[in-house]
């Protein structure tokens, strides 16, 4: 095995893993600190594919502002009941086939998968020439304008709801 293909398997391993754990964990708290580990993680390996501007945003955005709203979720709830209760009691047989299935589904699926992508306009050397988070936002606001448009107000509407929720009832 060549270098880059041992990072790969550790980033691939450890994310798996990390993921598990997220998913497993019966205190709250812990979940959202293996998540923390796995967002530095999913991080590294945008680095090791040369994606540093998508490194930054997912440090930024996803281990800063993401992680501090789950913390402020988990602590405005109480969860005492449910870490007292058992997890996963019945759940385990139907979970097991549905994974087999899903898996069986997968390896079908991915097995017909034969057409490769057409490559873009962008190559390595136009990438280092005018910089990722130029590439990014050229094509963003070029490409792309009407689904981030789209995107905007489905989070403004989203803003808008929560609002509204939120404020309390003058009677």
């Amino acid at each position: 095995m060549s270098m880059p293909q041992v990072f790969f398997a550790y980033f691939a391993v450890t994310m798996v893993t990390l993921s598990v754990l997220v998913v497993t964990r019966r205190n709250p708290v812990h979940s959202v600190l293996w998540m923390l580990i796995l967002f530095v993680h999913i991080a590294g390996l945008y680095l090791f594919l040369n994606a540093e501007f998508l490194a930054a945003v997912q440090i930024i955005i996803y281990a800063g502002a993401i992680l501090v709203l789950f913390l402020f979720v988990i602590m405005l709830l109480n969860l005492r009941k449910e870490e007292t209760e058992k997890r996963f009691q019945k759940q385990w047989p139907f979970s097991v086939v549905a994974g087999i299935v899903f898996a069986i589904f997968l390896v079908l699926i991915v097995k017909n998968i034969a057409v490769l992508a057409p490559l873009g306009p962008y190559t390595a050397e136009t990438m280092k020439s005018e910089g990722h988070m130029m590439t990014v936002g050229t094509v963003l606001y070029t490409e792309f304008l009407l689904p981030f448009e789209i995107a905007s107000l489905v989070l403004l509407v989203a803003i808008i709801g929560a609002v509204v929720l939120a404020k309390k009832r003058i009677e």
